[in-house]
């Protein structure tokens, strides 16, 4: 007999789905941007091959899985536990993926508020969170990426950032 009644957390319907979309998207992007951007490749050449990431909401919220095998990166879906996981980023919930991913939270703030999880080595988490963060500025208008990464490119010519904007989003619409 328990005193404490355990009561179930709401379905949020409307993050949930914003929050899968971003990472359905997202996962894409960085499957695009490490066969356009240099230095997206220069960091997945530098981690190990047949190496696997995801990004996800705990308990059981939306997430993506990015794979290296034989030197290219791929979306693998959005099912961590159909693949061995070698860094695993998860927010605590749908309510702080939905802060970080609509750009209210920086990553960083969020670490600091302790809402990002990280499970395994740190050196190849944090390449994960540089190329997100390139992949964000790829992906965002200046005003926004700004708020999403702890500090924007300011080195970066305009023929890379509209040149890569287009080839980045080419790829992540047609799945090439």
């Amino acid at each position: 007999m328990s005193i404490v009644k355990d009561i179930p957390s709401a379905k949020k319907p409307f993050k949930r789905a914003y929050v899968g979309i971003f990472l359905w998207f997202t996962g894409r992007a960085i499957q695009a941007a490490a066969k356009v951007d240099k230095e997206v490749k220069k960091e997945f050449d530098n981690l190990p091959d047949d190496f696997t990431f995801s990004l996800g909401c705990l308990p059981n919220g939306p997430s993506m899985v990015i794979g290296k095998r034989n030197g290219a990166v791929k979306y693998l879906g959005g099912n961590p536990g159909q693949h061995k996981v070698h860094v695993r980023l998860a927010i605590k919930s749908v309510d702080a993926a939905f802060l970080i991913l609509s750009f209210q939270e920086s990553t960083a703030l969020a670490t600091t508020r302790n809402r990002l999880i990280t499970d395994g080595e740190v050196p190849y988490a944090l390449a994960v969170i540089r190329i997100l963060d390139i992949v964000e500025v790829y992906l965002l208008p200046k005003i926004i990426a700004g708020l999403a990464v702890k500090r924007y490119p300011k080195q970066w010519s305009a023929g890379r950032k509209l040149g890569g904007r287009i080839g980045i989003y080419t790829r992540t619409i047609l799945g090439i």
